[in-house]
C-alpha cells in the first residue's frame, strides 16, 4: 500500500487552517471538474481531490491523519501500525460518511469503508436535537476476551481551535469488556456519544474491538492459532507436550509421524464466544544445531538409519 501525502494533494502546507483547505479544494475541485476539465488525467485527479479533502475538511479526521508523523512521502511503502487511530473518537456513523468505497485503500485501512452503514441516525423533535453517535477502535489483550475484564480508556476527539487547527482534546471512561468479544464487535455505551441540544439526549459511542498484537498467540475470528516447535524425534515418534492457551495449560497428543505445518485441533479452546470457538496448534519442527562432536555424529547416524530424500518429487 503506498502512502498519500494529502497535504500535497491539496497543495497546502500541514499548518493551514480548515478555511485555507476549503478554499484550495473549491480551486482544484472546479479545476478539475470532469465535465469542464481538458486535463488528460482530470478524473483521476478530481477523485484525489476530494479523498484528500474528505479527510482534511474533518478536524476529527485530520487529527488522526497527523498522528502519523509528517515523516512519510507520497508514494512510500506504507502500513498504519496496529494501535493506529486507538481512542480517537470520531462523529457520525462510521469513520467516514463518505462513499468510501471511491477512495483509495490507503484511504480504506486508516478509516474504513463503511462498517455501520449508516444504521445510525440523529433523530430530531422540534428544537430537541439527540447528539451524533460516536466510534472509536479501542484495543484489548486476547485474555480481555477469554475472561472479561473492566478497562481504563482515554478516548480522543478533535476540536477546531482558534487558530484553525484541529486541536486534540481527550477523556477517560472505564469500559466493561465482555466475555466472547470478538475482533470487530462493537461495545455500545449508552449516551456517552455527542451531546444532545435542548432537552435532546446525548447520542451513543459505540468502540470496535480490535486485539493487541499477541507475542504467541494469533486471532482468526472465534479461532486461535499457536505455531508449536516440536524436535524431530517428537515429531516423528509421537509424544504428548504441555501447550499454553489463553484459558490454562492443556495436555496435547502429537501423533507419530506429524509434518511441520500439521494443525492439531484443541476443540472449544478458542474465544469462548456462543459458539465457542477452536484453538490449533500449528507443528513447527525445530531442528537441533549440528555445532558439538556429538551432535554431529547423532546426525551422521541418523542419515545412516535412513533412505529419506525430501527432494524426490522433483527428480525427472
Amino acid at each position: 500500500m503506498k502512502y498519500k501525502d494529502y497535504y500535497a494533494v491539496m497543495g497546502v502546507g500541514r499548518d493551514a487552517t480548515q478555511d485555507e483547505i476549503k478554499r484550495a479544494y473549491r480551486r482544484l475541485a472546479r479545476k478539475f471538474h470532469p465535465d469542464v476539465s481538458k486535463e488528460p488525467d482530470a478524473e483521476a485527479r478530481f477523485k484525489e481531490v476530494g479523498e484528500a479533502y474528505e479527510v482534511l475538511k474533518d478536524p476529527e479526521k485530520r487529527a488522526a491523519y497527523d498522528q502519523l508523523g509528517a515523516g512519510w512521502k507520497a508514494g512510500q511503502d506504507f502500513r498504519p501500525p496496529p494501535d493506529w487511530a486507538e481512542g480517537f473518537e470520531f462523529h457520525g456513523g462510521d469513520f467516514t460518511g463518505a462513499d468510501a468505497e471511491q477512495f483509495s485503500d490507503f484511504f480504506g485501512n486508516l478509516f474504513g469503508r463503511g462498517g455501520f452503514g449508516g444504521a445510525y441516525t440523529t433523530h430530531r423533535r422540534g428544537f430537541h436535537t439527540r447528539g451524533e453517535d460516536t466510534h472509536a477502535k479501542v484495543l484489548i489483550d486476547l485474555e480481555d476476551a477469554y475472561h472479561g475484564a473492566t478497562r481504563t480508556i482515554t478516548l480522543k476527539h478533535s476540536e477546531t481551535g482558534v487558530n484553525g487547527r484541529p486541536a486534540v482534546r481527550e477523556r477517560t471512561l472505564n469500559v466493561r469488556i465482555p466475555t466472547g468479544v470478538r475482533q470487530g464487535q462493537h461495545i455500545r455505551l449508552k449516551n456517552q456519544g455527542a451531546a444532545g441540544t435542548g432537552s435532546g439526549e446525548n447520542g451513543d459511542l459505540y468502540l470496535e474491538v480490535d486485539f493487541r498484537p499477541h507475542r504467541i498467540y494469533s486471532v482468526e475470528g472465534r479461532d486461535v492459532y499457536l505455531d508449536l516447535d516440536v524436535t524431530p524425534w517428537e515429531a516423528a515418534l509421537g509424544t504428548r507436550v504441555k501447550v499454553p492457551t489463553p484459558s490454562g495449560a492443556v495436555e496435547l497428543k502429537i501423533p507419530p509421524n506429524s509434518s511441520s505445518g500439521r494443525k492439531l485441533l484443541l476443540k472449544g479452546r478458542g474465544i469462548p464466544a456462543s459458539p465457542p470457538g477452536d484453538m490449533y496448534a500449528v507443528l513447527r519442527i525445530a531442528l537441533p544445531k549440528a555445532d558439538t562432536d556429538g551432535a554431529r555424529a547423532a546426525y551422521a547416524e541418523f542419515k545412516k538409519a535412513t533412505d529419506f530424500n525430501p527432494r524426490k518429487r522433483l527428480e525427472v
